[in-house]
Parts: C-alpha cells; sequence; structure tokens
C-alpha cells in the first residue's frame, strides 16, 4: 500500500460520521485508523469477526470497512448476519480476493462496495466517500417497485393494491430480488442468501420456486417484474 496522504478533515452532512474498520492484520488496520480518522472520521476498531459483528450490532455506524479473511467469524459470516438482521449499516468489504466470482457473492450478500487488496488509501477514501453521500440502499421497512409493495417486517406483499399469497420461501426470494432492483442474481447467490445452502448445479430448487414466484408475482398482470438473464441468473426490475 502506498503512504498515505491525508487531506484536511472533511465532516459530511456537518455531523460526526461514525465508521467501524474490522481488520485483523495489525499493519492495515492502524494504516486505516489513521488514514480515516485524520479525513475527519470517528474510528473505532475489531481485529475479531464475533467482536466486530457485536460492534455493529451494539452501536449505530454510519460504515463498515470489513475484512474478509477475520480469525472467528469470517467476514462472509458478518455480512449475512447483519443483513439477516435487518441492519442496513453500509458495508465495504476489503479483501485480497479479486476474482469475479468473489466480488459479485458479496455485492449479493449486501455489501455496497467491494475494494480489492492491495490498495491506494486514496481510492479508499474516494469509495467511502460515495457510499456514504448515497446513504444505506436497504433503510426502509417498505420497498416500492412499479406496482409492487413489500412489507419487511410484516412478511407481506402486494401488487396493484392486491395481496400477493406467497409462502416463505417465496418472499424471501421476492424480497431478495427487490432490494437491488436492476442487479442480476446467480442461482449461487439466491440459493446462499435464501436456503443459506451452496449452490448443486444438479437441482432446480431455485428456478422452481422463480416460476412459482412469477407465477403469483408476474403471471396475472400484463407487466413483467422478474426476468432472466440467460447464463448469468435473474433480476426484478421494470422495463
Amino acid at each position: 500500500m502506498r503512504p498515505v496522504q491525508f487531506e484536511r478533515p472533511i465532516f459530511l452532512a456537518c455531523k460526526a460520521v461514525k465508521l467501524l474498520i474490522i481488520e485483523d492484520e495489525q499493519k492495515t488496520c492502524s494504516y486505516l485508523r489513521k488514514g480515516l480518522s485524520a479525513s475527519g472520521f470517528i474510528v473505532d476498531v475489531s481485529q475479531d469477526g464475533d467482536e466486530g459483528l457485536q460492534l455493529a450490532i451494539q452501536r449505530r455506524y454510519d460504515l463498515l470497512v470489513l475484512d474478509l479473511m477475520l480469525p472467528g467469524r469470517d467476514g462472509w459470516s458478518v455480512l449475512r448476519q447483519l443483513r439477516h438482521l435487518g441492519m442496513d449499516t453500509p458495508v465495504l468489504l476489503l479483501s485480497a480476493m479479486g476474482s469475479v466470482t468473489d466480488r459479485v457473492r458479496g455485492l449479493g450478500l449486501g455489501a455496497d462496495d467491494y475494494l480489492v487488496k492491495p490498495f491506494a488509501f486514496s481510492e479508499l477514501l474516494a469509495r467511502v466517500r460515495c457510499i456514504l453521500r448515497r446513504g444505506p440502499s436497504r433503510n426502509s421497512d417498505v420497498i416500492r417497485i412499479s406496482d409492487v409493495e413489500i412489507l419487511l417486517s410484516d412478511y407481506k406483499a402486494s401488487r396493484c393494491g392486491k395481496r400477493l399469497d406467497l409462502t416463505p420461501k417465496e418472499f424471501q426470494l421476492l424480497a431478495l430480488l427487490a432490494r437491488r432492483p436492476g442487479e442480476v442474481f446467480s442461482r449461487s447467490i439466491i440459493a446462499e442468501q435464501v436456503w443459506d445452502m451452496n449452490f448443486d448445479s444438479g437441482t432446480n430448487v431455485v428456478d422452481v420456486h422463480i416460476r412459482r414466484l412469477r407465477s403469483k408475482v408476474d403471471d396475472p398482470f400484463e407487466k413483467k417484474l422478474i426476468h432472466t438473464v440467460r447464463g448469468l441468473g435473474y433480476v426484478f426490475e421494470e422495463r
């Protein structure tokens, strides 16, 4: 990593912005803490996945900088649990694993961005600020897309004001797709998020549930919202 060239502090929206760094490598952790603190942020750190998860749950942070390879609970598990609990805290993932598969997995699990190590501090800072400007992408209990309304806490969904009779798995699948409209979810990401399992190419469980979901969400209506992206997966969007 390049030497840090600190900028003058910038306080977003005239308030203290609190970040949590969950990173087990001492040198990287100190580097990030020093650089982000000098850039105007309040920074807490944790070097353990279990401890970092508890901090993220107990305290209100504006953003998490989360390493993937951690002692105890790894970063994948931390992110998955946060989203399972309905927490919308933005997350920037850090990892030496830079394959497309890893990046897609991280974003599919609910991360807001993914930065590959080694990185320049200036790029990390720019990404942090960009995420903070966007704000949480999951900050509402209600998702409204086109004529579909999803009430996450009540496990209810409707279209054109008519209640959709969904099974628990169908509701989870719809909520997963609708939280990030326009983003293509692969079968492996869907299986991991909805069924908490590794995808087996020999099973058609994802395709079967997509068909059942379409029969309730799309088939009775002229406008279709659940689309197949050949060779990649499924996307929820208005076309």
